[in-house]
């Protein structure tokens, strides 16, 4: 819940610089859904999509508030994050909410980008990779079989708190879910796996030499150009 107009000035300094020096990294922004249109309008052509944060499994009904995959698409948007920890945390959504999202967003000719991730409880009680495995297999839908999708992996625990898990935690949880991807859908073992929590320009270049890291989920990071462009040439 960040952005109001004036945030479309920085994302399109953010596109305008990597359109002067394209990156070698897909770049996405994925804005509050009251700037969605706009900023997939001004973003058009620029090396930079747009995305949602969220949406409705269904295509429409009444859910006063909410959004279809349907709609972030003829917004402009061309994926869309679900299971976001604050979304499972705050608004008690399951992974097989998820799981229905995601293939809603299918439906709708979006890319779902699926979080996954552990609270420090449960990293504390060593319970780390039971709980993301769990939330892998049970919030990907069979209906992302031969679509493009992303999972990201972001410790509930790393997110805006400045505390960042070390790289062997990181590579540790990333192989384990690539494994679990390539034992489902062989075909999906190279869909992206993204890191998030806590990226900053300062600890971007060494996530992203990761084994297994196929990308950043940024939250704080990604609201000014100064921030998000030194974490994007890092890629």
């Amino acid at each position: 819940m960040h952005g109001l107009a004036p945030a479309l000035d920085e994302a399109m300094a953010i596109a305008a610089a990597i359109d002067a020096h394209p990156a070698s990294a897909r770049v996405a922004i994925c804005p509050p859904a009251t700037l969605l249109q706009r900023m997939a309008e001004r973003l058009a052509g620029s090396g930079v999509e747009v995305g949602g944060q969220d949406c409705r499994p269904e295509p429409n009904g009444a859910f006063t508030g909410c959004v279809s995959a349907e709609m972030l698409a003829d917004a402009g948007a061309r994926l869309v994050i679900l299971g976001h920890s604050e979304r499972r945390a705050y608004y008690s959504e399951t992974s097989e909410d998820v799981a229905a999202k995601a293939a809603a967003a299918i439906r709708a000719g979006l890319e779902p980008i699926v979080c996954v991730g552990e609270t420090a409880d449960e990293r504390a009680q060593g319970r780390t990779l039971d709980v993301v495995l769990g939330q892998v297999r049970a919030s990907l839908p069979d209906a992302l079989a031969g679509h493009p999708f992303a999972l990201a992996y972001e410790p509930v625990w790393a997110i805006g708190t400045g505390v960042t898990p070390t790289t062997r935690q990181i590579e540790a949880v990333h192989a384990e879910i690539r494994a679990a991807l390539q034992e489902r859908w062989a075909q999906s073992g190279a869909a992206p796996i993204l890191y998030g929590g806590s990226v900053k320009p300062e600890n971007a270049g060494e996530i992203l030499a990761l084994a297994e890291v196929g990308g950043a989920l940024v939250g704080g990071a990604s609201l000014t150009a100064a921030q998000f462009l030194p974490i994007v040439r890092a890629a």
